[in-house]
């Protein structure tokens, strides 16, 4: 077995103990900033030696020898061939100027000692094995040629090229489609039975742990809170910290009034059990009417030539006001691309947006200047978002400027105050700039400066799928909150079926451009009538209920 137990003098790390036993799979969950990253980057011996301190009392114990006392050149010949990592973020990993066989091959080359044939032979049998599609013409792909599924399993063919002892999977399926999550997934655990490897699973998601690990370690502020079998840590967890972690994701077969968070479960206040009901009917008024949205893109076919690829087919919905629209699908679905075309951010092919009776795609751009603070979008991430020039005053404020919103800049710096503390944010963050701000209270940032509009009609697009769990909580539950205040209408963008459940009243479910499948949540989630439909949900993780069935 491996033993990893380390304390880090600037205590992101704090006196951390675990096994990874052999042919088993190690969860390591927490929030972002746990520590539990570290921790897998010092199992590699990948930590920036010039800002990192070791205590001499810490050792990370592979078979006879202490990884950190080793030297260079014996880290490098354990890293990929003994020790291996799946990265969170692959075109971050990948090489983007080098093909993707060369990249398998070179790990062959390096550890044992193949030709580059040979090499080359084994890095498309690699590539068979994770799932890719045609791996002899794939192996001469770039990067930048395959989906992020295809990307992640290049990644795994990668780590498994040498038959490692143990796999490290640092938030592997996080960024990915609920479909390619699961695919993704069952591919770790076949081939952690077939080359008998063992696996350490890092992640914030519980649901996804459930589904896979032999034993759970939570780490919470650099420390251990609770670790044990994963019967014991799902069924009858003893720290309030993990009974927080398992309570705060959104669930398909329920929906809390209000989703709990961390908080709740600390204090010992507990949180309010009572099911919000979900659903439109005709009697809605309506706010938003889009009628035969399509949007096209112009893509090369050969060298010289271009053909229109149809991104947006034929979509048309009604949002009533102070409701939710969910609209799922995969990456590539259109569903990204109809938010912004909603938005006049891209021009429709086809299609009206009606608005207080205005069609918002036929007027000029004086025309919808005075109805653009009327419809406002949140973007999944909100540090490319905000400008990391403008402190957080000048970010609320500016919009207010611009569309003529308060009479000074007393009023509207007065008007910034009250929005930040609607969302849950201190008046002393106006003087801050985004990069201090953790990213589930950017997105709080992103939200207030939406706000300033009084819009109604919020467009949120993927804009709680890279947050934690916890966070996630407090953004819909800030959400809703601000729905119930000011009777705001939202199109909820997503690949997360379970928060899409959670948060909307009607679902639109499209796949390749057109939309498949509608219906109120509750129906869709009890009796989805298209196969695409229930492909999606049979793939959403459910955790260790699941893993027992």
């Amino acid at each position: 077995s491996f033993r990893m137990s380390k304390t880090h003098t600037a205590e992101a790390v704090k006196g951390v103990s675990f096994d990874i036993p052999l042919n088993s799979s190690v969860a390591l969950v927490g929030e972002s900033g746990s520590g539990k990253t570290v921790s897998a980057m010092a199992i590699m011996g990948l930590l920036p030696a010039q800002s990192s301190v070791v205590s001499a009392q810490s050792a990370i114990r592979y078979g006879p020898n202490n990884l950190l006392q080793a030297n260079a050149s014996a880290l490098r010949a354990i890293r990929g061939k003994e020790i291996a990592m799946i990265f969170q973020e692959p075109m971050s990993s990948l090489n983007p100027v080098l093909r993707v066989g060369d990249q398998i091959a070179e790990v062959l080359t390096l550890h044992l000692g193949l030709s580059r044939q040979q090499a080359l032979r084994r890095a498309q049998e690699l590539l068979q094995e994770v799932g890719i599609a045609e791996p002899k013409r794939r192996i001469n792909a770039y990067p930048h040629e395959l989906s992020g599924g295809q990307q992640q399993r290049v990644m795994i063919a990668m780590a498994i090229a040498c038959e490692p002892k143990l796999i490290i999977a640092d938030e592997p399926t996080t960024a990915l489609d609920v479909t390619i999550q699961r695919q993704i997934l069952d591919l770790i655990a076949t081939l952690q039975q077939k080359h008998r490897m063992s696996v350490l699973f890092i992640t914030h998601d519980l649901d996804v742990v459930g589904e896979i690990a032999d034993s759970v370690v939570v780490m919470q502020d650099g420390e251990v809170k609770e670790a044990g079998d994963a019967a014991q840590i799902f069924e009858s967890p003893q720290h309030p910290y993990t009974k927080a972690l398992l309570a705060c994701r959104p669930r398909v077969d329920r929906r809390p009034r209000r989703l709990p968070v961390i908080e709740d479960f600390l204090s010992g206040n507990g949180y309010a059990q009572v099911e919000r009901e979900r659903g439109v009917n005709a009697a809605d008024s309506i706010v938003l009417e889009a009628k035969g949205i399509s949007k096209d893109f112009m893509v090369r076919k050969g060298i010289f030539s271009r053909r229109p690829f149809r991104a947006v087919n034929d979509v048309s919905f009604r949002l009533p006001k102070g409701k939710t629209l969910g609209l799922v699908g995969e990456s590539g679905s259109g569903k990204s691309t109809l938010g912004l075309t909603l938005m006049r951010l891209h021009a429709a092919t086809a299609g009206e947006v009606w608005l207080d009776g205005k069609n918002l795609l036929a007027l000029s751009n004086a025309e919808f200047q005075s109805y653009r603070r009327r419809i406002q979008i949140i973007f999944q991430n909100p540090y490319a978002s905000l400008n990391p020039r403008f402190h957080i005053g000048k970010i609320l404020t500016e919009p207010m400027q611009i569309h003529g919103i308060g009479s000074s800049d007393q009023e509207r710096t007065q008007l910034a105050l009250t929005l930040l503390d609607k969302v849950g944010l201190p008046a002393a963050a106006m003087r801050k700039y985004p990069h201090e701000f953790s990213g589930g209270q950017r997105q709080r940032i992103a939200i207030a400066r939406c706000l300033t509009m009084t819009p109604d009609v919020l467009i949120c697009d993927e804009s709680v799928s890279a947050l934690d769990v916890s966070i996630q909580a407090q953004v819909l539950n800030l959400l809703q909150d601000l729905q119930d205040e000011f009777g705001m209408s939202y199109l909820f963008i997503s690949h997360d079926l379970a928060v899409v459940k959670y948060i909307s009243d009607f679902i639109l479910v499209m796949q390749d451009g057109k939309v498949v499948e509608r219906a109120n949540s509750d129906e869709i989630y009890r009796h989805p009538q298209h196969p695409y439909t229930q492909q999606l949900l049979a793939a959403v993780p459910t955790g260790w209920r699941n893993k027992q069935q």
